[in-house]
């Protein structure tokens, strides 16, 4: 990893933390993937302004091809397309994915290209979700290529808490709602 501002100011990673960003999918982050029913998808255009946007369906729905490959397929939603126009002009990507009641979660950096319909027909791709309404579908899909993948530590979920189920249940009590 090259030095830069941060790392003089503030020290270099651990020998351990360093080890385990590696350019394809270790086992573990591939299982992580396969128990998953949520991720965010950032994205940015070609001047650097960001998408990120919730993915979610069944454990599994994001396909693990093998330890390079992952196939994300896209149920029709709110017609944005944010995340899309920024793939148009820049194919990077970053995927972090969650399990409930987990505090690890695997991050997964790489190179996305969109799968048409018709090829995911013909990859017998189907519609993994819960509780689909009149208007789920699978519209399109991405196929990552990874540059880099790894387990992400428990920290920031532990300074959060947001598992806990009595925060859970109040929230769920007193809901904020969407304007």
């Amino acid at each position: 990893m090259a030095t830069n501002i941060f790392r003089e100011q503030f020290g270099e990673p651990a020998d351990r933390t360093k080890a385990k960003v590696v350019p394809y999918m270790i086992e573990w982050v591939q299982e992580f993937i396969r128990q998953s029913p949520f991720a965010i998808l950032a994205t940015s255009n070609e001047t650097g302004q960001c998408d990120a946007s919730p993915k979610g369906g069944k454990p599994g729905f994001v396909k693990v091809l093998d330890e390079h490959h992952l196939l994300i397929p896209d149920v029709a939603g709110n017609r944005l397309f944010q995340s899309y126009e920024n793939l148009s002009r820049n194919s990077q990507v970053g995927l972090l994915f969650f399990i409930p009641g987990e505090n690890c979660t695997a991050r997964v950096n790489g190179t996305v290209e969109i799968v048409d319909k018709e090829k995911l027909a013909a990859m017998n791709v189907q519609m993994e979700i819960f509780n689909p309404d009149d208007h789920a579908k699978i519209w399109q899909a991405l196929l990552l290529t990874v540059d880099e993948a790894y387990g992400h530590c428990p920290r920031a979920m532990k300074f959060s808490n947001l598992w806990d189920v009595e925060t859970i249940s109040h929230n769920q009590a007193n809901p904020i709602g969407m304007p």
